[in-house]
């Protein structure tokens, strides 16, 4: 840690940093567990080469999922351009009820919901920008909402970078035209969605229960929500049962998933490369 970023939070915390240990903080920042003299243990992420307003934008959505008082987000103790400081919570072994909780508890989550689709800010799904605010927010459609400011903005970030090939263009062009037709019957609430979530972006709390992290807050489809999580598996099925226990799912659900991995599989194609070009072009495929 920087010295002059350790000083920084020294004066927010009103105490001197003892000891500093590093954990896996992801492939973006350098997270570390502070304790101080007096005792006190913090969590801190830090990154000098992030956009200047990620970590604002990461503590305006762990405070929306906050809003929401059903599932368990790190309290944030103060975001700066160069770092954030949270509590520190000890992962611990799961609950025996810890999948049923979580996904009646996630599903809670997705009933607080906005009139519109978006949110009030643009923010970061990784480290790819997350555009949020629709152009017309009175009128805009989830499906256009949804093609314009996550699949498109993703397809011509592709192109971009290099990563568009011919059949790529093609397909996507296709889908296009489809897009109506592929999610016509979702029925389409404007909930409160994690954004990203993977196994990576929860912990085990100190009671044995699940808390969120590193979110891409916004309102949108919960459907988009439960996609992800099925994108790397690692969620056990008494998750999605409870899940639709409490907020059952409409028919068609099964259907719509690869609509909604795409936009996450686009994502991997910006970050991190050639390697989900393939699959990127199959999740298209499927639907034409």
């Amino acid at each position: 840690m920087r010295e002059i970023i350790k000083l920084k939070i020294e004066s927010i915390i009103y105490d001197k940093i003892d000891t500093q240990r590093s954990i896996s903080g992801g492939c973006i920042n350098d997270a570390k567990i502070i304790t101080t003299k007096s005792g006190n243990s913090f969590f801190v992420k830090t990154n000098s080469n992030s956009e200047k307003d990620m970590f604002l934008k990461e503590a305006n959505g762990l405070r929306e999922l906050a809003k929401a008082n059903v599932i368990r987000v790190p309290n944030v103790i103060y975001a700066d351009v160069d770092f954030i400081i949270m509590e520190s919570i000890t992962p611990q072994t799961k609950a025996k009820l810890f999948w049923e909780n979580f996904g009646r508890n996630f599903a809670r989550l997705h009933k607080f919901t906005s009139k519109y689709f978006g949110f009030y800010e643009d923010n970061y799904i990784g480290s790819t920008p997350q555009l949020n605010i629709p152009s017309d927010i009175e009128t805009v459609s989830w499906v256009d909402f949804y093609f314009n400011k996550r699949l498109l903005y993703q397809y011509k970030l592709a192109e971009k970078n290099g990563f568009a090939g011919e059949e790529l263009r093609k397909n996507f062009s296709q889908l296009e035209n489809k897009i109506n037709i592929v999610l016509k019957d979702c029925d389409a609430k404007p909930s409160l969605l994690h954004g990203d979530l993977w196994s990576g972006n929860f912990i085990t709390d100190e009671t044995g229960s699940a808390c969120l992290i590193d979110p891409a807050v916004y309102y949108g489809h919960r459907e988009a929500d439960l996609a992800m999580t099925k994108l790397f598996g690692g969620f056990d099925s008494k998750f999605y049962s409870a899940y639709n226990e409490e907020y059952p799912l409409v028919a068609g659900y099964e259907y719509r998933e690869n609509i909604y991995k795409l936009y996450h599989v686009f994502n991997h194609l910006n970050l991190f490369g050639s390697g989900y070009y393939h699959q990127a072009v199959s999740l298209i495929k499927y639907y034409l």
